[in-house]
């Protein structure tokens, strides 16, 4: 009945003698399975044949469906859902990085983050960078606090180590200062501040003073992979996506990602059939000054929808033109961006007169009003709302008004959870009532608009999906701090929903996937726990323990393991993600959190008794820390 070295075993399971239906290639039995369809929310199996479901039902009416060559998965009682989509990832760059990089997403202590490094330094060979790229903020550390460059220096003396904080600072050992070619006569580039000690030498911190380019800058001199490496780089970091549910996602493009040479690595596994991960990307102009002419370029190189069904071209963006992009750091002011709008005009015309959708990054309300005022002037022209695709990202400050106006233009939205790694950064500076509505999610929705749920992950935001659904519900941050009254939260279908139908909506892929329905994608997730009724706090903590994508079993755990697609192993033999894998899960780091509370708070009481620090600790630790 089933091939007991790649199936769960199931008992009283028998084939009934009907012919007329084919086999399935899959079939998940005795499951809990939310499909997204309001037609038919519930089912207790799944069938998949040729890569889509083929049938929904329970143990006995699907039973008719197993054939010799057919994989029964006992669900275990678990909650299955549609496979996750994230909107707005970074996944092309981060697959290229992935294995280069010390990960503290969900790690829970910052003693324990820097026993990491001590430990990393130790393997990695001359030459080669630690690099710390996003995933967590101080605030999820039991010591509420960064570490500091002398912290840095004591656990790696001498091998070079960056650690990028959100969009507000950069970190690096005296090693990297060197590596990176710092010096007193290095000067401060426009909207960045390299910081320096008395005697003008850099003492290791960067400032985005508003403009994150510093830190995305001094990273990129860092040594890069090889093309092999990068593919097997890719693979795993696909995979890592996989452990928690993810099916798919939006590349949202980005800054060092050139097309089409960054995107070789994922063309190449497309080809090769060894995606596990369906993937719609987007081309983003890297140079001011030729973004029109890189677009125009692209439009008679290639057209959105070219691909298939895992590689695809979506559209333009995040970024059209360079000046009309505001920045997203929230410890500092709003950016006052200059006239922007005849080039910007000019980018949006052709785009939409070559049948181009896109999507735009803006931060600001001021920002998306200006954007706004400039695809009216199109819309006298016909060219709005049209057939393409639109989208504003982020949108963290969008009004009333503006949403009025994208609605009316065939506009939709991407929300990605940058507040849960800086709400209270921004909180601290524009207030608690203005954070209550950023972003207004439920207003987006009570319009009606698209609106498609996703990350921005790798470089400030974890790629964790369930850190970003446990803030959708809850309006927390990962330090817990509470952003958003009940009126601004979702209920936990419609959070999903965002997550899974919202994406599929960017990409005209609705009527193929983010529901589990007959003809649809076979994509699913078999859960950890279950997202509908788990406890609140406990949701970042849920993993898939079993993740389909067209019916291909790509990841696998718990009872399951074994059962998914084998991978090559990590390379080069020294990468962190070898040693310590990826995102760092609660189990953990559960041991280890006791004991760097209390070391902290013996820290904290001596620092009291000295004078330097107030009895009441701030809130939130600035980069701008004191040494």
């Amino acid at each position: 009945m089933t091939a007991p070295s790649t199936s769960m075993p199931v008992a009283g399971l028998v084939p009934a003698p009907r012919q007329e239906d084919a086999p399935a290639d899959l079939l998940v039995r005795n499951a809990k399975v939310f499909t997204g369809d309001p037609d038919r929310p519930e089912a207790r199996a799944v069938a998949i044949r040729d890569g889509r479901v083929t049938a929904l039902g329970d143990d006995h009416s699907l039973a008719h469906l197993v054939g010799p060559g057919t994989r029964v998965v006992d669900g275990l009682g678990r909650r299955v859902i549609p496979g996750l989509n994230d909107s707005h990832l970074h996944v092309i760059r981060g697959g290229l990085n992935y294995v280069l990089e010390l990960r503290w997403d969900g790690v829970r202590s910052l003693r324990h983050a820097l026993a990491m490094l001590r430990e990393q330094a130790g393997r990695t060979p001359k030459g080669q960078w630690i690099r710390v790229v996003g995933g967590w903020t101080a605030e999820q550390f039991a010591e509420r606090r960064m570490p500091t460059v002398a912290e840095l220096n004591a656990v790696a003396p001498d091998t070079p180590v960056f650690v990028l904080h959100l969009y507000q600072s950069a970190l690096m050992n005296r090693a990297a200062v060197r590596a990176a070619g710092f010096t007193r006569e290095t000067p401060d580039p426009r909207g960045g501040q390299i910081v320096r000690g008395r005697d003008g030498e850099p003492n290791g911190v960067l400032l985005a003073a508003p403009g994150a380019l510093i830190l995305y800058s001094t990273l990129a001199k860092a040594p890069a992979l090889d093309e092999a490496d990068k593919r097997t780089s890719t693979r795993h970091f696909l995979r890592e996506l996989n452990r928690f549910g993810l099916t798919s996602a939006v590349d949202a493009a980005g800054g060092f990602q050139n097309f089409p040479d960054n995107y070789a690595t994922v063309v190449d596994l497309a080809r090769s059939g060894e995606l596990s991960l369906r993937i719609a990307y987007h081309l983003f102009p890297q140079t001011a000054g030729q973004e029109l002419a890189d677009l125009k370029r692209w439009t008679e190189m290639v057209k959105p929808g070219d691909g298939d069904e895992w590689l695809r071209l979506n559209g333009a963006g995040e970024n059209l033109t360079w000046a009309a992009t505001d920045f997203e750091n929230f410890s500092e002011p709003r950016p006052e961006l200059g006239s922007y709008e005849p080039e910007f005009e000019r980018a949006v015309r052709l785009l939409l007169e070559n049948g181009w959708g896109f999507r735009l990054h803006a931060t600001y309300d001021e920002t998306i009003r200006r954007d706004l005022a400039v695809f009216e002037k199109l819309a006298a022209e016909g060219l709005f709302p049209g057939g393409s695709r639109w989208l504003f990202d982020h949108a963290e400050t969008v009004s009333a008004d503006s949403l009025d106006r994208i609605a009316a233009l065939g506009g939709a939205l991407s929300v990605q959870n940058r507040m849960s790694f800086q709400g209270t950064a921004f909180r601290d500076r524009y207030g608690a009532e203005t954070a209550a509505h950023t972003p207004p999610v439920r207003a987006m929705l009570d319009r009606g608009l698209t609106v498609a749920a996703g990350t921005d992950a790798t470089r400030v935001s974890s790629y964790n999906p369930w850190v970003a659904l446990h803030w959708l519900v809850t309006g927390r941050t990962v330090g817990g701090t509470a952003l958003y009254p009940a009126g601004n939260l979702l209920d936990r279908e419609t959070a999903l929903d965002l997550y899974t139908r919202g994406g599929a909506r960017l990409t005209g892929e609705q009527d193929v996937k983010g529901s589990l329905r007959e003809g649809w994608y076979g994509d699913l997730a078999i859960l950890s726990d279950d997202f509908l009724t788990v406890p609140e706090h406990a949701i970042p903590d849920i993993e898939s323990v079993l993740t389909v994508v067209g019916g291909r079993i790509v990841h696998a755990s718990a009872e399951y393991a074994g059962l998914d697609e084998a991978v090559p192993p990590v390379s080069p033999e020294w990468s962190p993600v070898a040693h310590f894998g990826g995102y760092q899960s609660g189990a953990r780091q559960a041991s280890l959190v006791a004991e760097a509370v209390a070391e902290s708070e013996q820290h904290r009481r001596w620092r009291v008794a000295r004078g330097s620090t107030p009895e009441t600790p701030p809130s939130f630790i600035d980069p701008c820390f004191e040494h």
